[in-house]
């Protein structure tokens, strides 16, 4: 019986690292197709992610909100005043919602991976993304 126990696990924590390896490749993906009048750094509240956005290097990264010029939003309620003028992706649907600075989304679906842009906010920040971006592409927040 402890065997079991401990294979379905094993089973759950490698499930949840290859979410989460897959979570960062696709964030990544996204970060590197838009484009801003200046470099980008990314900060997150979810320091695992921040940990593992560093270990990859492909992006520049920040321990410091102020210093990002994109935030990568886990919890809304972790969003410090000082930063909520920062170009916002959120990583939870609903959060499209509360935080109305925010661009876009990266959520999970019945197992699959979404990805919403919200093209109006795009525009009034000034956003400008790759061609690979433009299928996410959605007028308004559902």
């Amino acid at each position: 019986m402890k065997a079991i126990i401990t294979l379905l696990f094993s089973s759950l924590v490698l499930l949840a690292s290859e979410t989460n390896h897959l979570q960062v490749k696709i964030l990544e993906t996204i970060i590197t197709n838009i484009h801003l009048d200046k470099n980008i750094v990314v900060w997150s509240d979810n320091k695992n992610l921040l940990a593992e956005l560093k270990k990859h290097n492909v992006l520049l990264t920040t321990n410091i909100c102020e210093d990002a010029t994109v935030i990568i939003l886990q919890d809304k309620r972790k969003l410090e005043k000082e930063c909520s003028s920062k170009h916002i992706f959120v990583l939870n649907y609903n959060s499209l919602s509360h935080v109305p600075q925010s661009f876009g989304a990266l959520f999970w679906k019945k197992g699959r991976p979404n990805i919403v842009l919200i093209e109006p906010r795009i525009k009034s920040q000034l956003i400008k993304i790759s061609k690979d971006l433009e299928p996410y592409l959605e007028e308004r927040v559902w």
